[in-house]
């Protein structure tokens, strides 16, 4: 049996980590926002742009080589950490361009009027508004899956839901604002089973649990870079080769070609087909160090422990007179949208910035799944595992102080 990891340690490899706020300790609960960056992945950055910068796939020179290498070489790890092969890897800026891409260059030529795509009440807008403009473009329409009153998803709606006019199921892993882990792996089994392709949003779930997309059954899984500790403008969609085989191209231009004459333009195969002009390489190389540290960590390790400080921080927060907390799901993933009875969320994060506690305020680019749970905005303390019981404690006492402050 391995020996658990020292968080101490390595929490000390996050340099911003250990920086003050307004002359206060920082405490940092907005990771579901951006994770912070271990040290490897600095200088990963770094060490490309002053040792190896040039662009790929387009010189013989050894610096062309040496950033093809590390390029190819972040699209290798990420495979490895998904369980997949790396031809399947498209590299994006993000998961919001993963999802556009498979909305332009998978569902648009494919969906018609009468045709649905189901999602789910509880979706980042980057999993609703590519659906809504495949919808207004070829006549098809959105059914959306109702939760229940812990935040988990209706599954006995869901399932109901898998009628033969559903084309595509888009669903989150993990919710952004509820936490809630959802059973992807029954549901794209489900969804299988009756023709219906899946596409999963792994943003929330591929930074802080083992992600295996062959055993989740899913055709598309789409997860962000920097959520993952890697550099933002970087991520990747996942796909089943057959896909991506019949798939035109999204963008057009260098890299994603063969051959290009006047009369007609021979695409790449993919991925490359899906890669359009030069890349952020750097960001690239920082992101395949960002796998190499988690890995080093051990993902579920990273998972029990998050699972640990969620526990500790819920407790905690169950004590403060007139907060709720948004989402029980059993297995929640450690994040935390609260509210304060009387009290706006914007002035809550302000004054916690001001003891040196930054949380999110706002609607989390959820919209429909604010206005079922009948509020305005709500805070958001999310963890990773760099965080620290002391910290909990930290922020709530913090949270006491502002509370008094308001009244």
């Amino acid at each position: 049996m391995s020996a658990a990891p020292d968080w101490a340690a390595l929490r000390a490899r996050f340099p911003l980590l250990a920086r003050e706020v307004h002359g206060k300790p920082l405490v940092y609960f907005d990771s579901a926002n951006t994770a912070q960056k271990p040290d490897a992945v600095i200088a990963a950055v770094d060490d490309f742009y002053r040792h190896h910068n040039a662009n790929v796939s387009r010189a013989v020179h050894q610096l062309g080589n040496e950033a093809t290498e590390a390029y190819e070489g972040a699209r290798a790890k990420l495979a490895r950490f998904l369980g997949a092969r790396g031809e399947e890897i498209v590299l994006t800026s993000g998961t919001t361009f993963a999802l556009n891409l498979v909305a332009h260059s998978w569902a648009l030529p494919r969906l018609k009027a009468g045709d649905a795509i189901l999602v789910t009440r509880m979706e980042h807008h980057a999993n609703i508004v590519p659906w809504q403009l495949v919808a207004q473009r070829t006549g098809a329409r959105i059914e959306v899956v109702a939760l229940a009153p812990d935040g988990s998803l209706d599954l006995e709606m869901l399932h109901g839901k898998l009628t033969g006019a559903v084309k595509l199921l888009a669903l989150t892993h993990t919710s952004n604002v509820l936490g809630t882990v959802n059973p992807v792996r029954e549901i794209c089994r489900e969804a299988r089973r009756r023709g219906i392709v899946t596409v999963v949003d792994g943003s929330q779930a591929a930074p802080h649990r083992p992600v295996d997309v062959a055993a989740i059954g899913c055709d598309f899984y789409a997860f962000t870079g920097h959520k993952l500790c890697g550099p933002t403008g970087t991520g990747a969609l996942w796909a089943r080769r057959e896909h991506l085989e019949a798939m035109p191209p999204f963008l057009g231009g260098g890299e994603m070609i063969k051959e290009v004459r006047f009369e007609g333009t021979v695409f790449n195969d993919p991925p490359h087909r899906f890669e359009a002009g030069t890349p952020n390489i750097a960001g690239f190389a920082g992101l395949g160090a960002a796998v190499d540290f988690l890995e080093g960590v051990g993902m579920e390790a990273i998972r029990a422990r998050e699972a640990e400080l969620l526990a500790h921080l819920t407790e905690e927060l169950d004590r403060i007179e007139g907060l709720r907390i948004f989402g029980r799901a059993p297995d929640k993933a450690a994040v935390v949208s609260f509210a304060i009875d009387g009290t706006h969320s914007h002035d809550l994060a302000t004054l916690l910035d001001l003891q040196g506690v930054a949380v999110r305020s706002g609607q989390h680019c959820a919209h429909p799944l604010l206005q079922w749970l009948g509020v305005g905005t709500t805070c958001r303390a999310s963890l990773a595992f760099y965080n620290t019981h002391e910290e909990i404690e930290a922020f709530v006492a913090a949270l006491r102080r502002v509370r008094a402050l308001l009244g």
